[in-house]
């Protein structure tokens, strides 16, 4: 019997994250639309984000889409660094549904932190994975088992004295913020698999549903931007082989398949995920390329985020326009949980571009 079902689900576990692949009706080009509003790397703050939909009409008071036919853009990296990455998929995926409702659209795109997550190597990083987001991404039953045998140890003792002079719930966060410190030695370890798998069943599937790049009227839009070796590609083909990778890692993480040294554009320097030539070369020697980038691309403008501005907002929105306008870079590190940036928003409107930052007033 055991081996019966084993026989079963194994190919209906496998189809299920195969499935993004077979999704190639997956639109990823839009025209005639008249309002655009893009907002740049959110790593982990729900509260910024909510406030940046709101600022921008987009959402009410009780955060229900308002922005009729508006398209919002999110670029990428809503994970690592803050603790509410998970909060801001749950809001996004609510909204999806709300502004399709009302002819509007939300278009949520896969960042470099999406990707390094999906793949299992974000635990690697000592600044990415916030103890409160690996938390978020465990199922509840494994956490509470974990934490009830830290409270066991506490005891009596646990707020005697300089050593434990914190709140429990302080105690808890330097206990998984211990753990992931482990499991960055431990590439199979059992918390880190937890994690992965848990994250990669809930939300990667979900986040495999959407796109790296997008076309909206004359805009292209990519979290890090795409490079002259991609620009002949058609969207569609980007898209598709960053899920046919990003695939490949799952069912390899899962144990069913062996790494692939065919794995090229997700990790590529010069890949949408990753490229950072558009924000970072001078503008003057650059601009032929971006001119032969934006003709390939059939696009007159491109948006992109990834590389951030973190001068101060006067400076920065001066910098967000790059190439005579041409080309607009909209991280301005809007996490509070990164020093020296600011919530901001990118506004498309009627084809004018215009920047809108957002304040506490």
């Amino acid at each position: 019997m055991k081996k019966f079902r084993t026989t079963i689900l194994l190919p209906l576990i496998i189809l299920t994250i195969i499935s993004p692949l077979f999704a190639k009706d997956i639109q990823c080009i839009w025209n005639g639309i008249e309002r655009i509003i893009a907002v740049g790397d959110i790593h982990g703050d729900y509260k910024g984000f909510v406030k940046i939909l709101r600022k921008t009409g987009l959402i009410d008071e009780n955060l229900i889409w308002k922005g009729g036919k508006t398209h919002l853009v999110q670029t990428g990296d809503i994970m690592d660094r803050g603790p509410d990455a998970k909060k801001v998929f749950d809001l996004i995926m609510r909204l999806e549904k709300e502004a399709e409702a009302a002819g509007g659209k939300v278009h949520m795109l896969i960042g470099d932190h999406e990707e390094v997550n999906i793949t299992g190597v974000a635990l690697d990083y000592y600044n990415y994975v916030t103890p409160e987001q690996f938390v978020s991404f465990i199922p509840q039953e494994y956490r509470e088992r974990r934490e009830k045998k830290q409270k066991e140890k506490l005891g009596n003792k646990a707020f005697e004295g300089a050593k434990y002079d914190f709140s429990l719930s302080s105690y808890l966060k330097n206990f998984w913020s211990d753990v992931i410190k482990k499991e960055r030695t431990r590439k199979n370890g059992q918390a880190r698999m937890i994690y992965v798998n848990t994250f990669n069943d809930q939300y990667g599937k979900w986040i495999l549903e959407h796109n790296a790049v997008i076309k909206i009227n004359d805009i292209v839009f990519a979290h890090g931007g795409i490079s002259k070796k991609y620009s002949t590609w058609k969207l569609e083909s980007i898209n598709y082989f960053i899920r046919y990778e990003l695939i490949g890692y799952r069912l390899m993480i899962k144990g069913f398949s062996r790494p692939n040294s065919m794995y090229k554009i997700i990790y590529d320097s010069r890949g949408p995920l990753w490229y950072r030539e558009l924000a970072r070369q001078n503008e003057e020697v650059f601009k032929p390329k971006v001119d032969e980038i934006l003709k390939d691309l059939n696009a007159q403008y491109m948006v992109i985020a990834h590389s951030p501005l973190t001068d101060s907002p006067a400076v920065a929105v001066e910098l967000m326009s790059r190439f005579e306008g041409r080309i607009w870079v909209i991280d301005t590190s809007i996490s509070e949980y990164i020093p020296g940036g600011f919530p901001s928003a990118l506004i498309i409107e009627n084809g004018k571009f215009s920047v809108f930052v957002v304040t506490d007033e």
